[in-house]
């Protein structure tokens, strides 16, 4: 099996950082300790001391590793070297720093060199020598941009030719920057005739706006220009740039979407006007604006810019002038660092709908994890939830997270998002935040044809508690009870719900009329603990205090479904200060009494209690706790007594152990419903939307 791969080009902007990204993504989801390494490195240039790779990754990755060992040699140590004819002490130097390196991490990703700079001459011997010394095979990034298949092909072959005269083997391809329109039809192409040539076709992947650019701090940094407003969003991004220096009715006409807009300093008129057309919803959204010639806005136009709150562009001035700022412009490169999430993103997305991540540890010969750490665990559920992609509804359209959330599930084909609101009011609320929500489906309650249906199907299941019909039409002009109607009319999967709305007021019409499940008395949750090595299942942790020994029952039963949902396979602990009969008292009874209506409500679940938290987790002590149990020693569901021991153990593992803690996860109801806190991050609420199309799943056919 492989325990590196060798990642290089053949000419430059190929796309080499991005792909180095999603690599990444997908080893760190499957191996535990995946490594990083270049073995030439720009890491003593003056605009950027760290070499920009080894800084994204490392940033990204949160890798334990010190920066300065991740790399062979300095681009100006190659370069002397090369220059005094040692490419043998360049080749050693490499190696050596290699091998201290690799003896830390299961796995080694090595990203070759750019292909720019003094040494391009000698690169492909380079990048050929060290990935034969190192034994690595070879993944070659083949630039798609402007180029048919004969041409991939011919520059695939050449490749592999020069590989094989130095020794060495082009084991795979990935193709980058084709035209989306036309992305399936050349990787069918490909693979086919790259197949016949030996060579691996691991992906095919578009071309994406968001990464042919550079950010406005990037384009600042090298203009060396002072900010002057909106800092806060120079990590918007520039898709290309225009000059505005005719009349302000000519520019307007000429705003392309993204750009940035380099303009004399002394221009107020098209300074007032761009800012007006940032806030108009019939025109393009720029993402920043360039002063020239060391000028700044006059005073009346100072106060109107700093009195536009809704208006997030970022304004700084350069003292070049326009023509020589836009030749600067210009040559700023787009790189992607830890902090540009829009970029990562937009990288993961690409990677999540283009490349398999089963057939890519296949050619590559990556065994299988025995492990499941955190990454991949999330890693699972969201390509799980891709795969049969469910309807959810999210009923707090206008929240600044949600939309970026619905963002990122947009582009990884996550889910089909229905959002609630006033869909004008949204879209300008996204145009606000600069999210994408490209054709996510927008509905206003109120404004649904079948509103007048689900107040009256609302009416009817509630009529018996004197809910009148005008109360019903009240409730369901509430996204909330309206997106709950949703998936209890099967016009929705799931709903996910809570990031600006309390616990009650979410789950209440889920109460009221999803209901529990057949042979289900209460609603319960469960926490993914994912910790290291391994995901387990706790529940009760959030909902019910003093369960009696039936709801305990059923508590395991729901939790068991749940961690099958999502791939894990159920053994189940229920947990008690005792294991077997070593122990008496009420506390204790209950628990045995609750594991035998378990056994006898799911026969089919491996079911161990009352049994100690030791015993369920540790081989060693389940042999004499708990001697011949098919769950003591590897339970993965967790089954607390109360609501007490559940709530405090979860957070004592959660901080102590530093692990990751994903819940509460609503189950029991018939159909899925999850809850958000109020403090959420968007990650939390991808995670929860996945997890709410795998519970989804799982009622296919039921």
């Amino acid at each position: 099996m492989s325990k590196n791969l060798y990642v290089t080009i053949n000419e430059a902007k190929s796309g080499k950082s991005a792909i180095s990204l999603g690599l990444m993504e997908l080893l760190t989801s499957t191996i535990k300790r995946v490594g990083f390494f270049r073995p030439i490195a720009h890491v003593h240039e003056d605009d950027s001391p760290t070499d920009v790779s080894i800084e994204l990754i490392h940033g990204h990755f949160g890798l334990d590793d010190d920066p300065e060992s991740m790399y062979g040699v300095s681009t100006v140590v190659a370069e002397d070297l090369v220059a005094h004819g040692k490419l043998d002490q360049l080749l050693e130097t490499i190696i050596d720093r290699y091998k201290a390196y690799e003896a830390d991490h299961d796995f080694v990703l090595i990203e070759g060199t750019n292909y720019e700079g003094v040494t391009t001459a000698i690169e492909f011997d380079v990048n050929a020598l060290v990935a034969r010394e190192l034994g690595a095979p070879v993944l070659m990034i083949l630039k798609g941009a402007g180029r048919s298949v004969d041409q991939i092909v011919a520059s695939a072959e050449i490749s592999r030719d020069q590989f094989k005269k130095r020794g060495g083997d082009l084991h795979a391809a990935m193709v980058n920057l084709v035209d989306k329109a036309h992305v399936e039809e050349i990787r069918a192409e490909l693979q086919e005739r790259l197949t016949e040539q030996g060579i691996a076709l691991l992906g095919v992947l578009p071309q994406e706006p968001l990464l042919a650019g550079p950010t406005a701090r990037e384009i600042m940094r090298a203009l060396n220009g002072k900010i002057l407003y909106g800092e806060e969003y120079l990590d918007n991004v520039a898709t290309g740039f225009s000059v505005a220096a005719m009349k302000l009715e000519s520019c307007l006409e000429r705003i392309a979407p993204g750009a940035l807009v380099i303009t004399p300093g002394d221009r107020q008129d098209i300074i007032a006007g761009l800012m007006a057309s940032q806030i108009s919803t019939t025109m393009e959204d720029i993402s920043a604006m360039v002063l020239t010639a060391g000028l700044s806005p006059a005073p009346p136009i100072d106060r109107l810019i700093r009195g536009l709150r809704s208006i997030r562009l970022p304004i700084f001035s350069v003292e070049t002038n326009s023509f020589d700022t836009a030749t600067r412009v210009h040559e700023v490169k787009p790189v992607i660092r830890p902090e540009n999430k829009q970029k990562i993103d937009a990288v993961l997305s690409l990677f999540s709908s283009y490349v398999d991540p089963a057939a890519f540890r296949e050619k590559i010969s990556i065994e299988a994890p025995e492990i499941v750490t955190p990454r991949l665990f999330l890693h699972k559920i969201l390509h799980a939830a891709a795969s049969n992609r469910k309807r959810i509804v999210l009923p707090e359209g206008r929240e600044e997270r949600i939309l970026r959330a619905t963002e990122i599930m947009h582009r990884r084909d996550l889910a089909d998002i229905t959002l609630l609101g006033d869909e004008e009011r949204i879209r300008a609320r996204a145009a606000e935040f600069k999210v994408d929500l490209g054709d996510t489906r927008i509905l206003d309650p109120v404004r649904q044809p079948n509103f007048d249906d689900y107040v009256q199907t609302y009416y009817e299941l509630r009529k018996h508690k004197g809910v009148p019909l005008d109360i019903a039409r009240d409730h369901m002009a509430d996204p909330i009870f309206y997106g709950t109607m949703m998936v209890h009319k099967d016009d929705a999967d799931g709903m996910v719900a809570g990031s600006i709305t309390t616990t009650r007021e979410t789950l209440r019409p889920a109460f009221e009329f999803i209901k529990t499940a057949p042979g289900i008395s209460l609603i319960s949750s469960i926490f993914f603990m994912c910790l290291e090595d391994k995901v387990l299942v706790y529940g009760d942790c959030a909902v019910n205090p003093n369960p009696t020994a039936q709801q305990l029952a059923e508590i395991a039963s729901s939790s068991a479904d749940t961690a099958r949902s999502v791939g894990i396979e159920p053994a189940v602990a229920m947990l008690s200060y005792a294991t077997g009969s070593s122990g008496s008292g009420g506390d204790v009874e209950m628990v045995a009494e609750a594991v035998e209506i378990a056994r006898k409500l799911r026969p089919d679940l491996p079911i161990e209690g009352p049994i100690q938290y030791d015993a369920a987790v540790d081989a060693g002590v389940a042999a004499t706790k708990a001697p011949g149990s098919k769950v003591a020693g590897h339970a993965t569901v967790f089954i607390f007594p109360d609501l007490n021991s559940g709530n405090n153990t979860y957070k004592a593992v959660q901080r102590s152990a530093h692990a990751l803690a994903i819940g509460p996860v609503l189950q029991g109801l018939r159909k899925p419903v999850n809850d958000l806190s109020r403090g959420t991050t968007v990650a939390d609420i991808v995670n929860t939307v996945a997890i709410t199309a795998l519970q989804a799943q799982a009622l296919d056919g039921k």
